[in-house]
């Protein structure tokens, strides 16, 4: 390989939302560095399961609701 081509790979401890932690390696940060995830496996509704929800902004859902309702794609 050539030198002063590819990124430092080090060490860095990565923190889930729930307080564990473990270490992994990667080009982020530095050496000793800790990742804290905002979302991760324990508690995004695509892993987890969970029900989404919409937000409404500017009415962007109601008119969707209103427009596409004769297809049965809207809110009832």
């Amino acid at each position: 390989m050539k030198s002063g081509v590819h990124p430092d790979y080090h060490t860095i401890t990565v923190k889930m939302t729930d307080g564990t932690t473990y270490q992994t390696r990667s080009t982020w940060g530095k050496d000793g560095d800790v990742m804290n995830l905002e979302i991760d496996p324990t508690s995004h509704p695509a892993w987890t399961g969970g029900t989404g929800r919409l937000m409404d902004a500017g009415g962007q859902v109601a008119r969707f609701n209103k427009r596409f309702a004769s297809f049965g794609l809207g809110k009832k």
